[in-house]
């Protein structure tokens, strides 16, 4: 501001015909930004940087020497205005461990003897007994000396799934206690323990990680000696130190001060837009370079909470009867798979009864009585050995689905199970693709969780590499080999995450469900529950720092030509400043299209084609009941062939015709056609058109089979393997279909 009131303040004064008067402004206002700008210099000088500011000095400094006033005050004008706009970046988010300081335990409860006794976390020593109540944090490592413990160990695996722990087994500080109340005998002190070890690795990652050289700095390495060459050889060749000021004034680096610093700014806020928080200029261009992304399984690809997976139903039972009963019991209770089984009969539609009598045993689910029945939800009391055969062939399905399976019992009898799985996101296939599109060449996924699934994720979305069971530590080792090979950015959501996110070149936190820990340690953090803007951040990047380097080199460019025109005497400092002033509005001219959208870029949704997208996908959620159903017809059939066999399969066809027809003839005129427009050709909905006709062909095929069971009373004996193929085929053809619009379509939609 001051400089800006300097050069206006210098030119009234000109107007006014005092040139006394406008020198002392614009000398004054050349001064103002000298004084800051030498001390940018040496603090660049002290780190063994010399950058683009030394030039603006050293001008500066030769217009005040020769008298030229008018183009100190310019050249001062262009020095503030870029360094307020590199600081209005750098304030657009902290880098700190905040979080994961105020997460850290304080004290802990001892017991000794009867008596338990709050103390400071330091006066816990190895062998200390500690009681450890519902909702606590574990203040130190340990072993659990009495009690069941049911432990929520995202902060430190990143897994939502809590765990139990018996006696004898061990505990790791930094975990929350999410059931009753147990005791640890501690083996480690708090300096000792996992949780500090978190902490220090954070701090120690963000130390050790190296500073970003910026786009600036690159050209001024080349750029300074140049300048500063031909500045010495216009005062040998002439003997005029004004010819010399006069190139260093169209030598200075304003297309490096101003025009690479607005196309970051404007990348910046296109990215704020998309709803991606980026730290500071550095961090965009940074991005722009990455090759390698390092990115957390839960909460990042996958949703980071359980989902009702299938629902199976003791013969004589229905799903949908199942998940309403477990969902009346567990909407009382707070474990995070009764959540999930209450949340998926609400958007079902279900109406749910209240529970009596309800209680909770830790590690093992809720009971009460509802509708005047006894029930359980939680495990099975039931060895394997024991189980009836559908029971058997739900935990074999859990097994090879990784899925947790919570059992129902109805009267002390077992009567269903929910399966349940942390889904992958919908719109993270789409996301893959687009990061290798913007110049990802690697992607590795990091997870606390098993191998299985693990493995799972890392094959349907294509990925270079996956390892499980990975620790914060093993995480911060495997991020700073992939940096050592390549500009590389992690992504992560949790506590666990932060030290990764820390040693990273670029540090990415879902920060709308995300820890706040990992939000402080990142340097990007996306404001939404989706992964894809993390795609729509790297495309921006790319394209604001090829903007940032064309402007950047076409006015370094622009400004050798002005520089030799100096160097002959055609140019005295005040005109080259004005004719530096030219090139700088080119050139940020050129630097403000990245606030534009890329060309081709695909245009945002229409309202009424996003409306559609949100009722389609609502739709799917309703019909989960329906594919539910159609497997246990098909998984009946392989058993008998009576009546009941019968009745289920009529029960199918009923919900074809209803419900799921209709559905997929609604997409198939209303839907699809709308993103035709949107995805610019009928060719990107043929594949879904398709499985529409699959779908009605088994459809009709079903109906076809009743009809013949009409007219003998029953389901003929040669019937029976081509109708379970049948309803097999459409469940496996619904499912996979489902999960491609939800992909493909449904993750357009916000």
């Amino acid at each position: 501001m001051a400089t800006a009131a300097a050069l206006a303040a210098g030119g009234i004064a000109w107007l006014a015909g005092s040139r006394t008067a406008a020198d002392l402004c614009w000398a004054a206002g050349t001064v103002l930004a000298v004084v800051p700008a030498v001390a940018w210099v040496v603090a660049a000088l002290r780190k063994g940087r010399a950058g683009v500011d030394l030039i603006a000095v050293l001008a500066l400094i030769g217009t005040l020497a020769v008298g030229e006033y008018l183009a100190g005050a310019l050249i001062a004008l262009m020095l503030a205005t870029g360094r307020t706009l590199d600081a209005a970046a750098e304030r657009r988010a902290s880098h700190d461990l905040r979080a994961l300081l105020e997460h850290a335990p304080r004290s802990a409860r001892r017991r000794t003897g009867q008596d338990v006794v709050a103390v400071p976390l330091a006066d816990v020593a190895v062998g200390d007994v500690l009681v450890v109540g519902p909702g606590d944090v574990v203040p130190v490592d340990g072993r659990i000396s009495d009690g069941t413990a049911v432990l929520d160990e995202s902060v430190l695996t990143g897994e939502s799934d809590q765990v139990e722990r018996a006696v004898g087994d061990p505990v790791r500080s930094g975990v929350v206690n999410a059931g009753g109340v147990f005791e640890t005998t501690a083996t480690a002190t708090a300096e000792d323990s996992t949780y500090a070890e978190i902490v220090r690795l954070a701090e120690q990652a963000g130390a050790q990680r190296a500073p970003t050289v910026r786009l600036a700095e690159r050209y001024a390495a080349w750029f300074l000696p140049l300048s500063l060459a031909l500045a010495g050889l216009a005062w040998l060749l002439s003997g005029s130190a004004t010819r010399a000021v006069a190139v260093l004034v169209v030598a200075t680096p304003c297309p490096l001060l101003l025009a690479a610093p607005v196309a970051i700014v404007s990348g910046l806020s296109r990215a704020a837009r998309c709803g991606v928080i980026v730290r500071d200029g550095a961090a965009l261009e940074n991005l722009g370079r990455a090759r390698t992304l390092v990115i957390d399984k839960t909460g990042t690809l996958t949703a980071g909470r359980p989902r009702v997976l299938e629902v199976a139903a003791a013969p004589g039972r229905t799903p949908t009867g199942v998940l309403r009963l477990a969902a009346s019991l567990d909407q009382v209770s707070t474990h995070v798979l009764a959540q999930a089984i209450a949340h998926e009969a609400r958007t079902r539609g279900l109406a749910l009864s209240l529970p009596q009598d309800s209680t909770e045993v830790p590690g093992h689910g809720p009971a009460g009585t509802v509708d005047g029945h006894r029930l359980t939800v939680g495990k099975c009391a039931l060895a394997p050995a024991d189980l009836p055969a559908w029971a058997r062939a739900v935990d074999n399905r859990a097994v090879l689905d990784g899925a947790a399976v919570a059992w129902l019992t109805v009267d002390g009898t077992l009567t269903g199970a929910v399966l349940l799985r942390d889904p992958l996101r919908h719109d993270a296939p789409h996301t893959v693709q687009r990061l290798r599109g913007a110049g990802l060449t690697r992607l590795v996924m990091l997870t606390g969780d098993r191998p299985e699934p693990a493995r799972e994720v890392g094959a349907v979305l294509g990925l270079d590499e996956v390892r499980s069971g990975q620790s914060p530590a093993d995480k911060v080792a495997a991020v700073r080999a992939e940096s050592a090979r390549a500009v590389t950015l992690m992504v992560g959501d949790g506590v666990n995450d932060a030290p990764a996110l820390a040693a990273a070149d670029i540090g990415a936190a879902m920060g709308a469900r995300g820890s706040s820990a990992s939000s402080e340690a990142a340097d990007i953090v996306l404001t939404t529950d989706r992964v894809d803007r993390l795609a729509d951040a790297m495309e921006i990047a790319v394209r604001a720092r090829r903007i940032a380097v064309q402007s950047a080199a076409g006015g370094m460019a622009l400004s050798l030509l002005a520089m030799v025109a100096a160097l002959f005497g055609l140019l005295p400092p005040a005109a080259g400043a004005l004719l530096q002033e030219a090139i700088d509005v080119l050139v940020i001219l050129n630097a403000l299209r990245a606030l534009l959208a890329a060309r081709g870029a695909r245009p945002p949704l229409e309202p009424d084609t996003e409306d559609l997208i949100h009722r389609f996908a609502t739709e799917h959620d309703d019909l989960r009941d329906t594919l539910d159903t159609i497997r246990e017809a098909a998984c009946l059939l392989t058993t008998e062939h009576g009546p009941r066999a019968l009745a289920a399969v009529r029960q199918v066809d009923r919900l074809l015709t209803d419900r799921l027809l209709p559905h997929e003839h609604a997409e198939e005129h209303q839907l699809y056609p709308a993103l035709t427009r949107r995805l610019g050709g009928s060719e990107a909905t043929e594949t879904m058109s398709r499985a529409h006709t699959e779908i009605d062909r088994l459809a009709r095929r079903i109906t076809t089979h009743l009809r013949l069971a009409d007219e003998e009373g029953r389901l003929r004996p040669d019937q029976t393997d081509d109708l379970t193929a049948c309803l097999y085929g459409l469940h496996a053809v619904l499912r996979l279909h489902f999960q491609q619009e939800e992909e493909s379509y449904f993750s357009l939609a916000p």
